[in-house]
């Protein structure tokens, strides 16, 4: 569809006495130039600056409407956890909204909603972020409450003991209770042979019923201090404005000790896997095998930007090519795709998955994926589909604009875990830049057997 181009259609158009043929290629390599054209200058246009403890602050003005979504990115996540402590990120995220030496347990909730916020906090395998969404005269009032929490969190067996249940609940909840999340708890815990992110962010459950409040609180003081964190702040707030409540709540806490990352290192791989999970709960049987794969920050970094072109191609959505070979014209499955994580600390990831149809095989279905893989690492892609797949990224990266959120987490995440500013705004032109030849080595390199596994989820009756 080409309605971003003004609504032109491929066809035959007159000029005077001339006709000339414009074909849907053609319009598509314009469209992609323009786009390319106008995000070229960068996607966000943050401006950043350091406080003297350490202290990291991104801030892209947007003035559209009179309200700001402030962030504290800590550089730690589950990945950063020692032994017998699966979880303890995630459980001190829960334990951040108790009470400081200043306000009680609960106050900070109640304060944002009060003034018209919301407010939220998420963990990942290499960073924890707290955020709101509030209006820009308000920005104040969160900064001062956010500043607090990071040195002055006071927590007690009284707080632990509840956020621990609800804890285990979210476990249940999300990961427990589906058979899907099940096998893809164990998928992860096979793929990684000693690096960290086998493990779940949420924690085992035998470590999060076994984590006491001495060790939250050491794991607290030793990551959450200002030359551990990073603030952005994106919506109605020029950075001269910000620079002044930022040097006013954040500057005026000491810094730590440096943080150093000992991440256990992943060997290589040499034998390919399978994790089979049956449960009675399962009606729809469905398949997914994962790659151990590139970062733009591990392992051949090169390929890091082809992965993403060719996870669009193969993958993304209706159009993309494992969709219409197994779900419209071989009617062999009744969904399938793509996808490429490449985006943290450690390892990417690459992911096939699909569901079969009704009377088709799991292993008629897996033998069709593994011919297209085959097709890619022997043949790569067309010209038309990479221009296609750029044309939607392209577009992808302006509509990114709009969000104030989007925003705010872009940039967080990525200096998170050690991807500068720079190289998200150039982000538009590296997938420009992006070579036939370049997808057809990173799939190559990256669709190795040995560095996979596959996952098989059936019913019970079917083990």
């Amino acid at each position: 569809m080409l309605t971003p181009f003004c609504g032109v259609r491929p066809g035959y158009y007159s000029f005077g006495k001339m006709v000339m043929r414009i074909s849907y290629y053609s319009i598509i390599l314009v469209v992609v130039f323009l786009f390319a054209s106008n995000v070229r200058g960068g996607v966000f246009n943050p401006e950043t600056f350091k406080l003297k403890n350490g202290m990291e602050v991104i801030v892209v003005n947007n003035p559209r409407v009179p309200v700001v979504t402030h962030m504290v990115w800590y550089k730690v996540g589950s990945a950063d956890e020692g032994p017998g402590e699966t979880g303890i990120a995630h459980f001190l995220e829960h334990l951040m909204f108790k009470g400081t030496k200043t306000r009680k347990s609960g106050e900070f909730s109640k304060i944002v909603a009060r003034n018209g916020g919301r407010e939220n906090a998420f963990t990942s395998y290499d960073y924890t972020a707290y955020f709101q969404t509030i209006a820009s005269d308000r920005l104040e009032t969160v900064m001062e409450l956010e500043a607090d929490r990071m040195t002055n969190l006071v927590i007690t067996s009284k707080d632990i003991e509840p956020e621990r249940l609800v804890v285990l609940e979210e476990r249940r909840s999300r990961t427990d209770s589906k058979p899907a999340a099940i096998l893809g708890e164990h998928m992860m815990a096979s793929l990684f042979i000693n690096h960290p992110y086998r493990n779940p962010i949420i924690g085992w459950k035998h470590d999060i019923k076994a984590l006491d409040i001495e060790r939250i609180l050491a794991f607290y003081k030793r990551f959450y201090r200002p030359n551990n964190a990073i603030l952005v702040v994106v919506g109605d707030i020029k950075a001269a404005q910000l620079k002044l409540l930022a040097e006013k709540y954040y500057g005026a806490i000491p810094a730590g000790p440096p943080v150093i990352r000992n991440r256990a290192k992943e060997p290589p791989h040499d034998s390919a896997r399978r994790v089979i999970h049956s449960d009675k709960r399962i009606r729809q049987p469905s398949w997914r095998r994962v790659y151990v794969a590139p970062s733009l920050l591990w392992g051949e970094k090169q390929y890091s930007y082809p992965l993403e072109v060719l996870a669009d191609i193969v993958g993304g959505g209706t159009s993309s090519r494992l969709y219409r070979r197994l779900v419209v014209e071989d009617a062999l499955a009744i969904s399938a795709g793509a996808y490429y994580s490449g985006d943290g600390n450690g390892p990417g990831r690459f992911t096939f998955y699909a569901s079969p149809r009704g009377g088709v095989s799991l292993e008629s279905l897996e033998a069709a994926i593994e011919t297209e893989i085959s097709k890619i690492i022997r043949r790569g892609v067309t010209q038309k589909e990479l221009v296609r797949a750029k044309y939607r990224m392209q577009a992808a990266a302006i509509y990114a604009r709009d969000s104030l959120s989007g925003a705010a987490r872009s940039l967080g995440s990525s200096l998170a875990v050690g991807i500068s500013t720079a190289e998200v705004e150039a982000w538009p032109e590296r997938i420009e830049g992006v070579t036939l030849t370049e997808v057809l080595n990173a799939a190559s390199y990256t669709f190795d057997k040995r560095r996979s596994v596959t996952g098989i989820l059936l019913p019970e009756a079917e083990r």
